[in-house]
This record gives C-alpha cells, structure tokens and sequence, in this order.
C-alpha cells in the first residue's frame, strides 16, 4: 500500500523551532499544521507526555513487606553438601514459616540438591544467601502431580514448574544466590526436538498428539483446563519460575541459570517488581522474563544471556488468551542489559488478549548474537490489540537483523480457519542509538486494509545500516530527527 508518510525536517533541531517570520516560511510552517490537522486525530496518548503516565504507573508498583521473623532450611534438616535431597526439608521450612504468618525464609551458603519443586507460600519470602547454590534434580516424574500452569500461553496441567505458586500473595525469591535448572543437552532441552539441543533421531519430543500439537487443538477447542492433563509422556518442559494468580511478587538480586523453558514467567499476576536478577540460560524458548497478561511490572536493572527473547511480554495464545481477554499492561522496563537473545524487548508472539501501555528506557543491548533490540510480533491467527508502546534512550551497540522490528505476519504454526487480525497503534521510538545492524527499522503491516497505524520514530541515530529501512503497510508514519548511517532519513 501507500504509506502514509510524515516526514518532519531533519536538522538537530525540531522543524517548528527553526521556523522564523519570513512569509516563505511561515506559510511552509502553517501547512505542515493544516496536515497534522488533516491527519487522523491523535488520541490522548500522542498529545500528553506519555512518560508521565510511566511515573504514575511506577507509583502503584510496591514491593511486598514481610514479617520480621527468619526461618533457617537448615534447622529443618536440609543439607548443604550438594549431594542429599534438600527438597522436603526446605518445603517443611516454608510451609511453617507461612502457617506462622510470614517472613524470611533463608538459604544460607552451601550447595543444595532439590528433586522437585519449591511451592512458595503466602507472605513469603525465599531468601538465598550469597554463595547458596541450588541445583535442581533433573528427573520429570519428580515435578509431579500436574498442576495448573501454562504452556506457551496455553492453560492445561502440566509438570510444576521448578518454583511455583498458584493464588498466593506476598511472595518473594531474594538474595545473592544462584538457582540452577540443570536443563541441557543431556536433560530437558532435547524435547523440544531439535539437534543443535541433543535430540536424536528417535528420541520423543513435544511435536505429537500427546504434547504440543494436542495441546493446540484443545485450545481451538476451548476444551476444559482439567482435561487437558498433560505431564508424562507429553515432553512440554516446565518453566523456571512460574507464580500463576499472585499478588505483589518480588523476585530481587538472585542469578538464574539454565532453566528448562521460559525463565521467569509470572502469570494473571498483579503489582510485580524483578530487579538485579541475572539470568543466563541458552537452552531453547529460554525467555528470561515473560509477564503474561500481568498489570503493574517493573523489570529494572536486570541482565539477560538467553538462548530466546530477553523479554517477552505475553497475554495468552489463541483461544485462551481471547477467552480471558486481560491484557499486559503497565510495564515499565528500565536500566537493564541484553546480550545473547532473539530479542531484547519483545511483545508477542503469545498476545492475543493485547498489551498496552508499556515503556522501555535506558537499557544497553550488546552482542553479535542478539537479532533485534525491539520487537513486535503476532499474526492473523493470534491476533490482539497492541497499543501504547514507548521505547527511549536505548544504547544498541549491535543486532544480527533489525533494531526496530514490527511484524503483523509472524509465522503462524498452527492454522485457523477464523482470522482475528491484530490491530498495532501508537508506537513511539525515541533517541534510539545504534552502531550496527543490518536494518534500521524492519516494519511489516498485515495489509493494505490492516495497516499499522500511528508509529513515531524520533530522534534516532543507525548506524553502520547495510539494508535500509524496508517498511509496509502503515498508516500515519512520522520520521523526525532520524539519521542512517549519517544521512537524514528520507
């Protein structure tokens, strides 16, 4: 299609900053108001500071407090010799401290072996001590009975995740220590069935009937969740973390690594804080922060090595996010650094219940394994509303593909003989910096009648650019202040 195209002056200042009094150019400045005005009315969101709605949503943001009482695994019989199963001693010691009413309940220093999960409680807080090392068994029978979670976006019972709570409130993992999944090519990774993650011809994995695809199919056929029994025999990893209906969840200062999945996955949570957390894990769907259809997130200073999207805002897949329908919302992400992944920011695939509202700032994405530093992905068959999306002050020293990414045709895996079209508005990119990549801005509309509308790309600087800017099917673009490789973005 036509794009409709707004291209502000290119200088170091604004277009309406260098206007003067001459008759020339009062009339070049009165019809590029006329045009603005002939443009589809913005809404709120493009008139006001977007910005200032990211402190309001900060302000409602508060990390849980917890009772001032301290409860040692230890005392309930956990060993720290790495070699004994510390799992049962370490529920005990949860268990207790939440019938007690709450509080702290600490790891100290020490290697720990757990062969199962860790259920947290209300009002409390796992805290792990600098030098605790957590080693999680690797066997599948042991994160079993199924418990209600989801997988890829889709609601069923399935293994437990490694830490799990389900309707809980106040709860907490802290500390300087380390959780370790053990996933790798010789436990976990091969089921998602691909080589490069130790699958062999012959060995099981989550593409049959039992597992990925039935799953799908029970989806499109909103088949109830307590029949969609998964767990033995279906090969659909668990997550590393997964807090599914809570409210007022911290996760702060531990480092996470090699996790079967989806690192941290918050789920239909509320009033959610992660900050220093450092998640390293290269495994395959090895997302370091996934919030699905979550309101209120703060994810600040964080670092991300993963094997897939650093971030990856989320509300449901297909019929079960639609069915639900509540959105991610009120995200801020703020002073954190990307370096391996398939994205730095990410909203989608898994987002047709929509995301708005959301805010990424002054983070530093840096590898020549990372793909994209910004990326919007859903199709005809996920569908959603994305709205009110704002990305600032981002330092991309290098990309393997685009900086700016949108897509509204995102390989769709599954077919639908019904479309739910996405609909992309509001898109703001400000002061965006990059060295190297091999597209600047990479934007794909669904079509000519489902453009994406009202994007802003402003003040940005992409350097070292070998592709341009391929961009279609998008309505009311505005360019200001952009540079390519040192040239005005024409």
């Amino acid at each position: 299609m036509r794009t409709k195209f707004r291209l502000i002056e290119s200088t170091k200042e604004s277009a309406i900053s260098t206007i003067d009094k001459s008759p020339f150019k009062f009339f070049y400045f009165s019809l590029i108001v006329i045009y603005w005005s002939c443009s589809s009315t913005p809404s709120a969101e493009t008139i006001a500071d977007p910005w200032l709605k990211m402190d309001t949503i900060l302000n409602l943001i508060q990390p849980p407090e917890f009772p001032d009482r301290s409860y040692s695994v230890i005392d309930f019989g956990a060993s720290n010799d790495g070699e004994q199963d510390a799992r049962n001693a370490i529920q005990k010691c949860i268990d207790k401290c939440a019938a007690d009413g709450g509080g702290r309940v600490i790891i100290p220093a020490g290697n720990y072996l757990i062969n199962g999960p860790i259920h947290l409680d209300n009002h409390v807080n796992l805290h792990l001590e600098e030098n605790a090392y957590v080693r999680f068994g690797v066997y599948p029978d042991d994160y079993l009975p199924p418990v209600r979670t989801r997988w890829e976006g889709m609601d069923l019972m399935n293994y437990s995740a490694l830490v799990y709570a389900y309707g809980k409130n106040n709860i907490a993992i802290t500390g300087q220590g380390t959780l370790d999944g053990q996933a790798s090519e010789q436990n976990w990774w091969p089921w998602k069935g691909l080589e490069q993650y130790g699958w062999k011809e012959g060995m099981p994995n989550q593409e049959s009937e039992n597992g990925k695809h039935g799953l799908l199919k029970m989806n499109g056929n909103r088949t109830p969740i307590d029949q969609r029994v998964f767990g033995s025999g279906s090969y659909l990893r668990p997550n590393m973390i997964q807090l599914f209906q809570c409210q007022n969840i911290l996760i702060d200062g531990v480092t996470l690594k090699n996790s079967p999945m989806w690192v941290m996955h918050p789920v239909l949570s509320e009033n959610i804080t992660i900050k220093d957390v450092k998640v390293i894990s290269h495994g395959p769907n090895s997302d370091g922060c996934d919030p699905e259809s979550c309101k209120n997130v703060l994810i600040e200073n964080c670092f991300f090595d993963t094997g897939d999207d650093c971030i990856a805002l989320k509300s449901g897949r297909n019929e079960d996010g639609r069915s639900i329908g509540k959105p991610i919302e009120n995200v801020i992400i703020k002073n954190c650094r990307m370096k391996d992944g398939h994205g730095g920011v990410v909203i989608g695939s898994e987002v047709s219940g929509g995301a708005r509202n959301i805010f990424a700032t002054d983070c530093l994405m840096d590898s020549p394994n990372l793909q994209r530093a910004i990326r919007i992905k859903t199709n005809k068959v996920r569908g959603g509303t994305l709205e009110n999306l704002y990305f600032r002050n981002l330092d991309i020293k290098q990309v393997t593909e685009a900086v700016v990414k949108i897509n509204a045709n995102y390989t769709i895996d599954n077919k639908s003989a019904d479309e739910f079209i996405p609909e992309i508005r509001n898109i703001f990119v400000t002061n965006i910096k990059s060295d190297k990549s091999k597209y600047g801005v990479l934007i794909d509309g669904y079509d000519e009648k489902h453009p994406i509308n009202n994007v802003t790309i402003e003040d940005c600087q992409f350097n070292g650019v070998s592709d341009g800017n391929p961009i279609k099917n998008i309505a009311n673009l505005t360019i200001k202040g952009v540079y390519v490789n040192g040239e005005a973005w024409k």
